[in-house]
């Protein structure tokens, strides 16, 4: 559960890290989400099978969070 807020928080930071001129929230916002994504995984290991759904889709959110971020800074030269 707590990566899946997580990975909300990170994807609303994401969309304003969007508006022009904020892209250096990138940088904060990419280990932020790593951090989330940790959070996810060590809850898939320690949940039994049928109850991973929340730890699955925390971690995916948190993945794609880093991957956007990622690709956003490498077409803003990592600045804008």
């Amino acid at each position: 559960m707590i990566s899946l807020v997580w990975g909300i928080v990170a994807l609303l930071w994401m969309v304003l890290a969007f508006i022009p001129l904020l892209g250096w929230g990138n940088w904060f916002l990419i280990p932020f989400a790593a951090v989330g994504a940790i959070v996810a995984a060590v809850g898939l290991l320690f949940t039994r099978a049928g109850n991973r759904g929340r730890a699955k889709a925390g971690l995916l959110l948190n993945v794609a969070v880093i991957v956007v971020g990622v690709i956003r800074l490498g077409l803003g030269g990592g600045f804008v």
